[in-house]
């Protein structure tokens, strides 16, 4: 089992890459899913996720999370083939938290490299919790 943390990482980069790796057998963890980040102009990012989360009907859907850490996990359920068997193993073998749960506190997290928000210099960009928290999740 690999533990990565989402702090200070790109959430579509962070996606993309554990989306390879779960494909490939691997089980991973994901902590501190509301330190991720979304690059791009903050209202324009909200009036996305209020759109994605607004539009389909209660009764019939689609749905669209509004917690972070089920953001992170859509996110990545979008880059597997999740309607295949492949896929159901891949996002079963995936979960995702805020913060930092007991049981793996003494885990040594990873980070990736790859997806660090220090490749966006110095653009705009939105924290996974504020996006939650925008759509009315409640998030500490």
């Amino acid at each position: 089992m690999t533990v990565i943390d989402a702090n200070g990482l790109i959430m579509g980069r962070l996606a993309s890459i554990v989306a390879k790796r779960l494909l490939a057998g691997e089980k991973i963890d994901i902590i501190n899913a509301e330190n991720a980040v979304v690059s791009g102009n903050k209202y324009a990012i909200f009036a996305d996720y209020r759109h994605s989360v607004e539009r389909g009907r209660p009764e019939y859907g689609p749905y669209f999370p509004k917690r972070p850490e089920r953001i992170l996990k859509r996110t990545v359920r979008g880059m597997l083939p999740y309607k295949r068997l492949s896929g159901r193993k891949a996002m079963a073998n995936l979960k995702v938290y805020v913060g930092v749960p007991a049981e793996l506190k003494s885990a040594k997290a990873e980070t990736i490299d790859a997806a660090s928000m220090t490749r966006l210099g110095t653009a705009k960009y939105v924290k996974l919790g504020e996006i939650g928290k925008n759509l009315g999740a409640k998030v500490e």
